[in-house]
């Protein structure tokens, strides 16, 4: 099965070992945009408004047209520090969109942990995720 991985920057560390397991249980693995340019996150701070604004444009173009090649995405939500409070099984707004594009293109959503408690909970269970609890093998 082709699987893309979605999640929030912070996790990209988190990205690798996953990665390998996926491949180890015979899947095809499709990585967010930036991992392979873990600086460009960093770049953006020196960007025109119009280059930020076209770089965010660009990468949720590039994120649709990962998840149409893919059978399924792994959302990785792990807990998240942010401010001092922790936000427990984090997805952020570019995963949220990840997440909605593979609900709209029929794919299958398998959530490493389980829902995040946030504002956007009952779409996110609308989209009817897997959730694995942290066990990779249960991505079939």
């Amino acid at each position: 099965m082709k699987v893309m991985i979605v999640c929030s920057t912070a996790f990209y560390n988190k990205i690798d070992p996953i990665k390998q397991e996926l491949e180890r249980n015979g899947h095809q693995v499709i990585t967010p945009n930036c991992y392979d340019e873990p600086d460009t996150n960093d770049d953006t701070d020196n960007m025109t408004q119009e280059e930020y604004l076209n770089f965010f444009r660009t990468c949720y173009y590039e994120s649709r047209e990962k998840v149409s090649k893919t059978d399924a995405i792994l959302v990785l939500n792990y807990s998240k520090e942010k401010n001092g409070n922790i936000l427990k099984n984090y997805i952020g707004a570019s995963t949220f969109l990840e997440m909605y594009e593979a609900f709209m293109n029929n794919k299958k959503i398998f959530m490493l942990n389980d829902y995040p408690d946030n504002m956007l909970l009952d779409e996110i269970k609308g989209f009817n995720p897997i959730i694995i609890n942290e066990d990779i093998s249960k991505v079939q």
